[in-house]
């Protein structure tokens, strides 16, 4: 199964279109949530063009790119995820640096060390990887506990603390971590402590025949990176995150955020549900989506859009290993939305563009631009998953 947030029908299309449809005209923007859609637009449009036929996986790292969420990409070798990290970077004009997980890593080989310098009679800090804006852990889950342990100040608060004291990371800061969900041999399952940082989690799936086809053709893929430019800056990503964070959210919908986190603690098998921390970071990813949807208000489609990639890696269930999409999934079908409220859609340029906003799942922008949400457009028809 393959999770993640999804765009229905978008291939390796550009992705949601902010300004209406890609017919639209591009115009100047005039506030800072515009330029954040217009930055989503983007980002996601160059990492189509590079993640060939996986809008799932493409989509999620739009939203934690403008999230600010750390991100997990869990799947079997050679489908794309160093890839898809190397493509999110370059994306962002942000630097990359890379750590390839094994079993002799050690703590200061992520975070750094304190030296001796005999030439200054001082001991000096010598930052390791991790101080970058975009820090990819190659197969994580082949790291040692204490390794693993090293991110978890950086994850959480932004710092690394090394003899005494802490040294600030570079803003913005996102931890793009792989791992073989299959291979278990020489392995270290990440503790629950480490899974509750990641903010979302994806799979990027085997691709169909011609898409196959196409990669195979040096079409995408690998390739593509060599001829991709930035189409963002990390001013101008720090600057997205800061706007995403201030689109509005209603207490309704807030309180049903709440109400999906909480029921997944009183599910079934479910031995650990999720915590405060994935509530809030439910939020911020749907408010990362709403954006991508170029809505300057979250939905209840919004919650529902980002939910599995929010939590499904953070449930602990008995016998139920692998299935925490399905977990969520019904607890999504369970749980009562409140209604969808009407309201405009951000347009660039300053335009909006009037109807009821529709939950993700429903339709594709162009099936619905400028005209109202049906009735049966509510919190009754559950979302899709994963395909």
């Amino acid at each position: 199964m393959t999770t993640g947030i999804e765009t229905r029908d978008a291939g390796d299309r550009q992705g949601p279109a902010p300004t209406g449809g890609p017919e639209a005209a591009s115009v100047p923007s005039t506030s800072p949530i515009e330029d954040a859609v217009g930055l989503a637009r983007d980002l996601h449009a160059a990492l189509s063009g590079v993640l060939l036929g996986t809008p799932v996986a493409v989509t999620t790292a739009v939203v934690a790119a403008l999230s600010g969420s750390h991100l997990l990409i869990e799947d079997v070798p050679g489908v794309g995820k160093t890839v898809l990290a190397r493509a999110l970077a370059t994306a962002l004009g942000a630097e990359l640096s890379r750590v390839q997980g094994h079993p002799d890593l050690l703590p200061s080989d992520i975070t750094g060390v304190t030296v001796f310098a005999p030439d200054t009679g001082k001991w000096e800090f010598r930052p390791g990887p991790v101080f970058a804006n975009v820090v990819l852990l190659d197969e994580m889950n082949r790291t040692p506990p204490r390794t693993q342990s090293a991110l978890l100040e950086s994850m959480e608060e932004q710092q690394v603390s090394v003899d005494g004291e802490s040294w600030p990371l570079p803003r913005p800061h996102l931890v793009i971590g792989t791992q073989n969900p299959l291979g278990q041999v020489g392995t270290y399952p990440l503790a629950e402590s480490q899974l509750d940082r990641f903010g979302l989690s994806t799979s990027i799936g085997y691709p169909d025949a011609d898409v196959e086809t196409r990669l195979v053709l040096h079409n995408g893929g690998r390739y593509a990176l060599d001829t991709m430019v930035p189409v963002s800056d990390t001013a101008q990503w720090e600057r997205a995150i800061a706007s995403t964070a201030q689109v509005h959210v209603v207490r309704e919908v807030a309180e049903y955020a709440v109400a999906l986190i909480r029921a997944t603690r009183s599910t079934g098998s479910v031995r650990l549900g999720a915590s405060p921390r994935a509530a809030i970071s439910l939020l911020r990813c749907a408010q990362a989506h709403a954006v991508l949807w170029a809505r300057p208000y979250v939905t209840p489609g919004d919650v529902q859009a980002v939910a599995v990639a929010c939590l499904s890696h953070r449930l602990i269930a008995e016998g139920t290993a692998g299935e925490g999409a399905l977990l969520v999934g019904r607890i999504i079908a369970d749980t009562p939305a409140p209604p969808t409220s009407g309201g405009p859609r951000l347009r660039t340029g300053g335009r909006v563009d009037g109807g009821q906003p529709m939950p993700q799942w429903w339709a594709s922008p162009p099936a619905w631009r400028g005209s109202p949400c049906p009735a049966s457009c509510s919190a009754r028809r559950p979302p899709r998953w994963g395909s």
